[in-house]
């Protein structure tokens, strides 16, 4: 790289700089430049890649580096904005168009903090507040904020925050955003410390309502509370997701943790708390939220089977051979063991995911695993080959080969 240009600066911005505060690990560091042009930057070596306005990569770290700027909405939703960029745009004009005075702190080279809107107060105090008014402007804030609350679940969110955000779902702003950009967000803050935080903000605020009705809706049902000591059917799903974030589980496992019992949502008023029928209920609601939503394929097959199987699963040790089996087929768990696991995964938190149980055993895994590794271990080739030297041909072979599966299940069962 040549030299720095004269009167050019550049500071460390954003998550970066927050997380250094706070102690935690940086993965990714954005850097805002001042007093520059694009063509100063090509100049000194870096790629542009940004759409609506300049970023660039470092040509030695590709870390990104953008032109500081300023923004204006012009339209609904948030795509509606026109950036502008130029040497004249000052550190301070940047930082007040970021979501939140902690994301709102820059570091010189030499380390030196820059915090206009005193973000570092807001760090200490653990609060998460919006930056400015031009908050209102970006409906995908509204999902930042939630996603930050379940990532930093010690924080709170600024009652002037929260009513700014709602304002905005009032407003119509949410509406505007596209099924992607929702997904983007959800599968991130699912995957952050504290998931429920994510969409227990989104329900205060109003948005979980328009978003994703299917899981808003399950807050006050009820629940027999033999089965369900914490009785709430929203409450029991934050309790599972919760769950399932502190075992480590995979996105599609959390997703299926927290669309498992949308079915319940549905029951009929006069059998509650009793909730028959829920699970197939659950599938078509899975269904449609992952239809609208654009869920990738792995999370919404894995969602459709537990909410379809988690009640059967729960009571795994009660099947006969015959029921184990097919149960097995249909997660397709003999071609895909990987998904057996992810299955027993959900449904684990979900047993575990009731007030007071968070720690209990489920001997249900244990119990299916064996049966499936009993299943497995018929050489079904083996088992074809003998029944076709028998004259036989296929549905005949497939059901000898179902016979010698439900047989090595019985034996390993004692079912």
């Amino acid at each position: 790289m040549s030299p720095r240009p004269a009167g050019l600066q550049i500071y460390c911005v954003g998550g970066a700089v927050r997380d250094e505060l706070l102690g935690l690990p940086v993965k990714d560091r954005d850097w805002v430049v001042v007093g520059g042009t694009p063509q100063v930057l090509i100049d000194q070596g870096y790629r542009p890649v940004g759409k609506d306005f300049p970023v660039f990569l470092h040509p030695d770290t590709h870390e990104e580096y953008a032109l500081a700027r300023t923004e204006r909405k012009t339209g609904a939703g948030y795509k509606g904005f026109v950036f502008h960029y130029a040497p004249d745009v000052t550190l301070e004009e940047d930082l007040h168009r970021r979501d939140l005075t902690v994301n709102a702190i820059a570091r010189t080279a030499e380390g030196v903090l820059i915090d206009p809107l005193n973000g570092l107060t807001d760090l200490r105090n653990r609060v998460l507040r919006h930056a400015g008014p031009a908050f209102v402007e970006d409906p995908v804030r509204i999902l930042r904020v939630a996603r930050f609350a379940a990532r930093f679940s010690d924080f709170t969110i600024a009652p002037e925050t929260l009513a700014l955000m709602r304002s905005m779902v009032e407003a119509g702003e949410v509406d505007a955003l596209v099924p992607e950009r929702v997904w983007q967000e959800l599968a991130r803050g699912l995957m952050e410390a504290k998931p429920s935080r994510l969409f227990e903000t989104l329900r205060a605020c109003g948005a979980l309502a328009r978003l994703m009705p299917e899981l808003d809706r399950l807050w006050g049902v009820p629940q027999r509370a033999d089965y369900h000591p914490e009785v709430d059917t929203g409450v029991h799903v934050m309790m599972v997701i919760d769950v399932a974030a502190q075992a480590g589980g995979s996105l599609p496992v959390r997703f299926a943790a927290l669309t498992h019992d949308l079915g319940k949502g549905e029951t009929p008023a006069d059998i509650l708390p009793r909730h028959i029928g829920h699970e197939a209920r659950s599938v078509a609601l899975v269904q449609a939220v992952c239809a609208r939503m654009r869920v990738p394929a792995e999370a919404r097959d894995l969602a459709r089977i537990v909410a379809r199987e988690h009640g059967l699963i729960h009571r795994v040790s009660e099947l006969r051979a015959a029921t184990l089996l097919t149960l097995l087929e249909r997660m397709d768990a003999l071609r895909r063991p990987g998904r057996l696991d992810e299955v027993l995964a959900a449904c684990e938190a979900d047993a575990r995911g009731r007030l007071g149980l968070s720690e209990r055993p489920y001997p249900q895994a244990d119990y299916l695993r064996h049966a499936w590794r009993a299943a497995a271990a018929v050489d079904a080739g083996a088992v074809a080959a003998a029944a076709t030297a028998e004259g036989l041909a296929g549905e005949a072979i497939r059901q000898r080969v179902q016979t010698a599966r439900c047989a090595a299940i019985a034996h390993a069962t004692g079912r």
